[in-house]
């Protein structure tokens, strides 16, 4: 029997976890994937330098998804002994899981973090999410508290219709913690303002978390210690790849090649021929050749108005309108290794040299233009060459392609950086050592402009009987990545088993709950 041919396009999540799939569970299909970049993983990739690596864009490996995670640890051994500053410190990590592996030993370990995560607003650290305790209220001050409380009951009061995602947080924070904590930030990693935005970024991002389940996770850590709260609790950890997230998905590519798939990697898709309601060829190019492949099946991740763009004969006008519109943000990481951060850590972490522990602190100050900073020394130990006398931190900036920022050289970005640290007295100029700079085009899927006629994009694409789109780009919605392997689980569900239509592929990630709750039992 002959074998079907699936090409899949993009070696993102979505596409690297249906070839995973399908191969593990038949050997009836030739699969093929076709990667632009030098490296599978797509936005989750790790970007490795000689002093340390770089997640682009931070990934915490956590998931509501049995399936999901049996597959990761397919590919990944649970941490079940002492890190390298678990050991240094004398840490007792309560989340090791027995017959485990030790990342001291091996490489091919998930290690086991907590979630530690803060906002830095008007100079002072906030919990992120945010926790309405003693710590809050001082930092906001007695007067500014009490504008909160009245500000939640007024919202509570006259909610206001869900017609933006202003009004999505509004009825779930009141006004003034909106302008604090939402309107600005908003506008930073989005370039709209929240009126401008569609309300189901709210629903499929941030549903569950509000004032009213703020004071829920309070009062069960408080007054629930030792009983079983899976049920409201925010996550408090979180998997992680001991060498990031790039390592997941270069393992598993490793093991797509020993079932016998193919990734071609630095292959740009320049034409997709069509006939009727089927696909027939892709054609790529690398730096010696193009070449035309034929295919029986296509599961595509590209961003949908590139895989519109692509199709030929050309697909209706009023579709590629639509898809020509649909917005992305694109961002910029700065990666800057430093001597030491000029930040107490006050918490009752231990880390090393006593930096502050955090994954990641949302900049809202207004005066810059970072978004977002990581440390990747606190993301792993393994991340970064020299844990002890260095810092290894990633400011992410978002913008557009072609709207002059993104477009900066990356001497211009890294001095950026380094003077936005300086200025906000993270660090001392003395203390820079190197830097990184990594561009990524088309990030984030954003939820404006022709947004709202995205049914009749997805209308369009179902009429073809053998394309399936996957994916945070494919599906041109704002997944996680579990998200974003159900979408490629499911197509193979779909070609096996029969029970799955290509609806039920368009739906994962519309269920409309908050993304970092665990999953009730």
């Amino acid at each position: 029997m002959k074998k079907k041919k699936v090409i899949i396009l993009g070696a993102g999540p979505a596409g690297l976890s249906a070839a995973y799939e399908l191969l593990k569970r038949t050997d009836n299909y030739e699969v093929i994937i076709i990667e632009q970049d030098r490296q599978v993983g797509g936005i989750s990739k790790t970007i490795a330098t000689s002093y340390g690596r770089m997640d682009l864009g931070g990934h915490r490996f956590f998931t509501k998804q049995k399936r999901v995670m049996d597959t990761w640890m397919e590919i990944l051994k649970p941490q079940g002994a002492p890190s390298k500053e678990e050991i240094k410190l004398q840490i007792q990590n309560p989340f090791l899981t027995p017959n485990g592996g030790d990342p001291e030993k091996e490489d091919d370990i998930f290690l086991k973090r907590h979630r530690i995560s803060r906002i830095y607003y008007n100079h002072k650290f906030f919990d992120y999410p945010l926790k309405l305790n003693i710590v809050t209220m001082k930092n906001m001050g007695f007067l500014t508290t009490v504008e909160v409380g009245l500000s939640y009951l007024k919202a509570k009061i006259f909610k206001k219709d869900e017609t933006s995602l202003e009004n999505f947080y509004i009825n779930r924070f009141g006004h003034k913690l909106y302008a604090m904590f939402f309107e600005s930030y908003t506008q930073k990693v989005w370039g709209r303002n929240p009126k401008e935005i569609s309300a189901s970024w709210g629903n499929q991002r941030v549903k569950g978390l509000s004032i009213l389940a703020i004071l829920k996770d309070n009062f069960r850590r408080v007054f629930q210690k030792g009983k079983d709260t899976t049920e409201t609790s925010l996550i408090e950890s979180f998997y992680y790849p001991k060498y990031g997230p790039g390592q997941m998905w270069q393992k598993m590519q490793k093991k797509i090649e020993a079932m016998g798939g193919k990734v071609l990697l630095e292959h740009q898709v320049i034409s997709i021929k069509r006939k009727g309601n089927r696909l027939l060829t892709v054609t790529v190019k690398n730096k010696k050749e193009t070449k035309e492949i034929k295919g029986d099946i296509f599961l595509s991740s590209l961003p949908i108005k590139d895989l519109m763009h692509n199709i030929t004969p050309k697909v209706p006008k009023e579709i590629t309108t639509i898809t020509e519109n649909l917005p992305y943000r694109d961002f910029v990481t700065v990666g800057i290794l430093v001597k030491k951060l000029n930040l107490e850590n006050k918490t009752t972490y231990q880390t090393i040299r006593n930096q502050i522990p955090d994954c990641w602190i949302y900049i809202h100050n207004k005066e810059v233009e970072v978004g977002r900073m990581q440390i990747f020394n606190n993301w792993s130990p393994y991340m970064v060459k020299d844990i002890h006398q260095t810092i290894f931190v990633g400011l992410e900036y978002f913008c557009n392609e072609g709207d002059g920022r993104f477009e900066r050289t990356k001497q211009e970005w890294s001095n950026l950086a380094i003077q936005e640290l300086i200025k906000m007295k993270f660090i001392d100029i003395d203390d820079v050592i190197q830097t990184h700079v990594e561009k990524v085009k088309k990030a984030y899927p954003a939820y404006f402009d022709s947004y709202d006629q995205i049914d009749q994009v997805i209308a369009y694409c179902n009429q073809y009987q053998n394309l399936y789109c996957i994916g945070r780009n494919g599906q041109h919605r704002y997944n996680n990545m579990d998200h974003s392997m159900m979408t490629g689980f499911l197509v193979v569900d779909h070609l096996l088993d029969h029970n799955i239509s290509k609806e039920n592929i368009w739906q994962v990630n519309t269920e409309q709950e908050y993304h970092e709750e665990k999953e009730k039992s």
